[in-house]
């Protein structure tokens, strides 16, 4: 019997990397909540999970150095990506008015991205650990007066009711997600290919390997550096380009790009995804709030 397909994710179910989940694989996908980026890739990589869906970058907050690091450490591969348009609601208990709420929790990073609404409405903003979580906590212990910012299926899942929807003070807010899973996926014609670099430490050295993918008429989408952690003081690139890395320019690049690079790691090529549009009256919607 052939097993369920199963997404590993961090944070709590209603979290929106399990938002991003349901967008990417459809409603009746099974999830494995884990409680850090690393559990996810143990997950995966020990067979307990098919894919994991982990956070690389948001279009306001910048990478998430965490999950590019374990993407170097594992012998994982992406299969995909998904842009997910991150809406922030405003949650309570049913019967709860918007008059009625003195203070407002959920992760930091939410808070931060709500604050003009906030502020608007002289909420006490209080940290809580993930906006879900936030979710979770407030449904199985109303407080008179609380209310959380948290996902759309977030308030489904715990039987809340959404006060205010998208209060998220940009409504230009996304968030980029790698699907990673054991071996090599599938061929795609719309790819993108993602990798990580080193050069050596000398004049020229990143913009010879560089120029492997400019003389070949490549688009690089991301370059991005983090230290190395075994050599202080020297870094190493993480690469998205167009095209799969067995088309012909790409394949070549890659030839010259090991030729001159201290290490190459390739980290997988997959089906590039698009960026979901904003519904109608999204930004009417936020000015009205």
């Amino acid at each position: 019997m052939k097993r369920p397909l199963t997404v590993a994710f961090q944070g709590e179910h209603g979290a929106f990397s399990e938002e991003a989940i349901r967008q990417h694989f459809g409603d009746e996908v099974a999830t494995l909540p884990c409680h850090a980026f690393e559990d996810i890739f143990q997950a995966v990589d020990q067979d307990r999970a098919t894919f994991g869906a982990v956070p690389v970058e948001n279009s306001m907050a910048g990478s998430i150095n965490k999950a590019y690091d374990l993407l170097l450490e594992y012998d994982l591969k992406v299969w995909g990506e998904i842009f997910l348009r991150v809406r922030h609601n405003l949650l309570a208990p049913p019967g709860t008015r918007l008059e009625d709420i003195q203070e407002v929790r959920s992760h930091p990073q939410a808070l931060a991205q709500c604050e003009r609404f906030l502020n608007r409405h002289g909420w006490r903003a209080r940290p809580w650990y993930d906006t879900a979580g936030s979710a979770k906590d407030l449904a199985e212990n109303p407080v008179p007066g609380v209310a959380v910012i948290a996902s759309q299926l977030a308030a489904q899942i715990y039987g809340l009711e959404i006060l205010a929807p998208g209060i998220e003070d940009l409504v230009f807010n996304y968030t980029r997600f790698f699907i990673i899973s054991r071996g090599e996926p599938p061929y795609a014609e719309n790819a993108k290919t993602s990798l990580v670099f080193a050069t050596s430490h000398s004049p020229g050295a990143l913009v010879a390997c560089l120029n492997e993918f400019a003389s070949r008429g490549i688009n690089l989408t991301k370059l991005e550096s983090r230290p190395r952690r075994n050599r202080p003081w020297h870094y190493v690139f993480y690469l998205d380009f167009e095209g799969h890395w067995q088309d012909t320019p790409q394949r070549e690049a890659l030839v010259a790009l090991l030729a001159r690079a201290a290490f190459v790691k390739l980290l997988g090529s997959y089906p590039a995804a698009t960026m979901p549009q904003l519904h109608n009256g999204a930004q009417a919607e936020l000015l009205q709030i």
